[in-house]
């Protein structure tokens, strides 16, 4: 099966003053990856519910929502109820991923399961029929600008393979020091949905960086 590849920009490295903009500098991008931090789960404090409401009535492309929140059993699905395309929940923060995931499909949204870099994949593989994504963080998760961990490809390779193996149609997104560079070898790996901050926010022309990155991703993806 050939996998096609989408692009997330993150607006955690926009200019927060003008988020109605920059979402409008994105509009070629497949969707916008938003950050929900509570400085609980992470050492870190971002936007919450009011924000996501608000960029929801501006936004010209989807909103992908990556909840780093304690509370997110409870939050989840009422985030997911803002419109958002997509809502990805951290399996370390949840008392019951499936029932999440099932009240967040249950929604409208996909559903996506986040795990961080330590976590097992094996612990919780058998998900994968209640999720229509799995995020790899190749980041501790918290703050913008880090460096990739190139030891989560392994964490990649073996979600493909797992997804493979059950026949599922499931994405797998990384996040994290995402570049020109390693946006090939996470495509390689097994990725096939991909979030970029300062790669892309960083560049001066960001439609020609946003098809720099899917290209390059796409070209190794068919290779």
């Amino acid at each position: 099966m050939s996998r096609s590849v989408s692009l997330h920009p993150s607006i955690l490295a926009s200019d927060f003053t003008r988020l109605g903009e920059e979402l409008t500098r994105i509009a070629t991008a497949d969707a916008a990856h938003v950050d929900v931090m509570d400085n609980h789960f992470v050492p870190n404090l971002t936007i919450g519910m009011p924000v996501v409401e608000a960029l929801q009535e501006v936004t010209p492309i989807p909103l992908d929502l990556h909840l780093m929140i304690a509370e997110v059993d409870r939050w989840g699905p009422r985030y997911a109820e803002t419109g958002a395309h997509s809502v990805t929940f951290h399996v370390e923060a949840s008392d019951d991923p499936r029932q999440l995931a099932r009240d967040i499909r249950s929604t409208g949204a996909r559903a996506a399961m986040a795990l961080k870099p330590g976590t097992a994949f094996a612990d919780y593989a058998d998900l994968l029929p209640e999720l229509d994504m799995v995020l790899v963080m190749t980041v501790e998760p918290g703050f913008g600008g880090q460096s990739f961990m190139p030891g989560q490809l392994a964490v990649v390779r073996e979600v493909r393979q797992a997804v493979g193996e059950q026949g599922l149609d499931v994405a797998i997104q990384v996040d994290g020091g995402v570049n020109a560079e390693t946006i090939v070898d996470s495509a390689r790996a097994g990725a096939d949905v991909f979030v970029a901050g300062s790669a892309v926010f960083g560049a001066q022309d960001l439609a020609a960086a946003i098809t720099d990155l899917r290209e390059r991703a796409a070209g190794a993806v068919a290779r």
